[in-house]
């Protein structure tokens, strides 16, 4: 009978210490990387603060202009293009592309004043089509690259509203960027 009284202690303080690790990992961990909540600082120490990435709200009232914007690519085998939007944090963009053949696309997006080798990708595939919407989680360029990796030259065709001030393309002839709304006058 001690024995079993000695398992229900054990049990008992085995609870509390797993509750008290769970907190201490809550405080620690948690807390910083999800919340960018810190209390001991630690978080900071081991880089894992505001980890848990970008938080965008469910409703944005704009002070920028809205634009729409279409475009079409025509795309010799093995050739490629990419076209990106400027966009502030919290901004959306509704798309649709289409393409007459598949082709190799991804799409990525680079924060300002980052390497742009350290682009996040949220989507990446071989496809002729897509549609969605996309809410940038940082200012910066966010866009597509496209390569037609078939034999036959193909068609891309990309339409977008949103609250973007530049489109700016990078093809074989370097970089040229489009301006819309106010930008546009200027």
């Amino acid at each position: 009978m001690a024995d079993s009284q000695l398992s229900g202690r054990q049990l008992i303080l085995s609870g509390i210490a797993a509750m008290a690790a769970a907190g201490i990992a809550f405080v620690v961990f948690i807390l910083p990387a999800e919340f960018n909540r810190d209390p001991t600082g630690l978080g900071e120490a081991m880089g894992i603060a505001g980890m848990s990435g970008y938080s965008v709200g469910a409703l944005a009232q704009e002070d920028a202009a809205y634009s729409t914007d279409a475009v079409t690519f025509e795309l010799a085998p093995f050739e490629s293009i990419e076209y990106k939007y400027a966009l502030l944090a919290g901004q959306s963009m509704l798309y649709q592309w289409s393409a007459e053949d598949r082709v190799y696309f991804d799409f990525h997006s680079e924060e300002a004043g980052r390497d742009p080798e350290d682009a996040v990708t949220f989507a990446i595939g071989e496809t002729a089509r897509a549609d969605g919407t996309y809410v940038a989680p940082f200012d910066g360029i966010h866009g597509w690259f496209w390569e037609n990796r078939g034999s036959a030259v193909v068609v891309v065709r990309l339409e977008t509203t949103g609250y973007y001030s530049t489109a700016t393309t990078y093809g074989p002839s370097g970089a040229y960027t489009r301006r819309f709304g106010d930008e546009a006058s200027q």
